[in-house]
């Protein structure tokens, strides 16, 4: 189940292990995987191991001292299929420089193989120093040798430094994100119409271990009931794994990430819910969106705007810092069946909030038919300092600052009410509130049921939001 959706980055390693099976004078690739925690990364490249059949060695560092690192690395050296492995035998490595020059020695240099560091921000943070060595032996040894090395991270903002200019590494490595599974995926792991799709969508945020956990045909509060029962199921821990891994707790990341995760979104009312100073906070959510665990948004228009809002950019967990985070104490004392009623009393409204970002992106990846799709590059919404106009969906060229509005467009992501006259009538006087709009911008409209009107807007259903994925 794991691999559903995982062809293309498959194909991806596979075309790397080409190129280093081509040969040449520096016939060495390395790739710089990252991801979040629990998104499948480890079990991606073992399925790629496994396909390639080719001598391996996979070793994950453990964030212990570097010295028992290094007694982990060597276990796993001996214990791969290198075929000149029989050199890390006895021996006492006192460096990395060493554990990676003698590396370098036990790899074949008459066909390809595959070296793995897994959570390399470990080996870096522990270590000063190692990218520096890293890079000294990558380009006087290893390059040279039909190696594909994968360096993979959950750290994501340290991952993506590896390769920043003026950083050792800088051009070394080939940058590669493994993103969760899409809503389509999910909807092809567990059946069930469109719409239940997005729903399971947005409780596991396409994380693997939280879909194999959810049996196909299972409706939505049966997965809950079972989840919230076991207080170590993967719905319930995986976040606070997660959020343990990533966030000091020197940065207040829990106290912020409560306080947005409840539905505050501006600076004020963070700081109202969190009781932070504004210095402390600020520095919160630059750590945060630097993570990418928060997104800011400004509104998308013509005019610049300074009106930030920030929410959690996770699906996951954006659902567990509603719901579970806040009551995991009951879960811990058996009583999940009183957090599962909390969250169906407060799904509908949570969910029509929750799924504007994913609404947004699906139509980033396939605009809706406009006449004026060129213009749709990006996608977000709009809305001043008082809120009186808010609007769920702009699309435009460029942002943060347009120069083109493409269309202006409204969410309703209700089971049973469609999106009707009365809505249609404040979708057109909201439209004149946008700047860059007017009257000649196309109005789109996506619906949870089949909107109730006909023209001028252009309607989007949960089938069509799928099929953005599938394009």
């Amino acid at each position: 189940m794991e691999f559903v959706g995982r062809s293309v980055e498959l194909a991806w390693l596979e075309r790397e292990l080409d190129l280093v099976r081509r040969g040449g004078s520096r016939p060495g690739r390395c790739v710089l995987l990252r991801g979040r925690r629990r998104v499948g990364k480890s079990r991606l490249v073992e399925a790629f191991i496994e396909r390639a059949g080719v001598p391996s060695v996979y070793f994950t560092a453990a964030g212990v001292t570097p010295v028992a690192e290094r007694v982990d690395f060597v276990r796993e050296v001996l214990a791969s299929d290198l075929p000149d492995r029989e050199l890390f035998d006895g021996v006492q490595l006192d460096s990395w420089d060493a554990a990676l020059r003698v590396l370098s020695a036990a790899v074949p240099d008459d066909g390809p193989s595959i070296v793995v560091l897994d959570e390399v921000p470990y080996l870096t943070a522990a270590e000063t120093g190692f990218e520096g060595i890293l890079q000294r032996v990558w380009d006087r040894v290893l390059v040279r040798r039909p190696v594909l090395l994968i360096l993979i991270g959950s750290d994501l903002s340290m991952m993506a430094a590896l390769n920043e200019h003026g950083r050792p590494f800088h051009q070394r490595g080939t940058p590669m994100v493994l993103d969760p599974l899409t809503p389509a995926d999910v909807a092809d792991l567990l059946g069930g119409t469109a719409a239940e799709a997005v729903d399971s969508y947005l409780i596991t945020g396409g994380l693997p271990l939280l879909c194999a956990d959810w049996e196909p045909g299972t409706t939505r509060r049966d997965f809950l009931r079972i989840a919230l029962s076991a207080p170590t199921s993967a719905l319930v821990v995986s976040a606070e794994l997660s959020l343990a891994a990533e966030c000091p707790a020197e940065a207040n990341p829990r106290t912020v990430l409560t306080a947005i995760g409840a539905g505050e979104r501006t600076f004020t009312a963070i700081q109202r819910a969190s009781g932070l100073p504004g210095a402390s906070l600020a520095r919160s959510l630059d750590m945060l969106t630097r993570k990418t665990i928060v997104a800011a948004d400004r509104p998308l228009s013509t005019v610049a705007s300074k009106e930030t809002r920030y929410r959690i950019d996770d699906p996951y967990l954006r659902f567990w810092l509603f719901f579970l985070g806040p009551r995991t104490s009951e879960i811990d004392r058996g009583r999940g069946d009183r957090v599962l009623e909390r969250i169906e009393r407060g799904w509908t409204s949570w969910r029509g909030r929750a799924v504007e970002p994913v609404v947004r992106q699906a139509l980033r990846r396939q605009p809706p038919d406009t006449g004026t799709a060129s213009f749709s590059d990006v996608v977000g919404g709009y809305w001043t300092r008082t809120n009186d106009v808010e609007i769920d969906l702009v699309g435009a060229d460029r942002a943060p600052v347009a120069q083109r509005i493409g269309f202006v467009g409204s969410i309703t992501w209700h089971d049973e009410r469609p999106f009707d006259a009365r809505d249609l009538a404040d979708l057109i006087v909201a439209r004149d509130r946008v700047p860059g709009a007017d009257r000649t911008t196309p109005l789109v409209v996506v619906s949870r049921v089949p909107a109730s009107v006909d023209g001028p807007a252009v309607s989007y259903g949960p089938e069509d939001l799928l099929r953005a994925w599938r394009s």
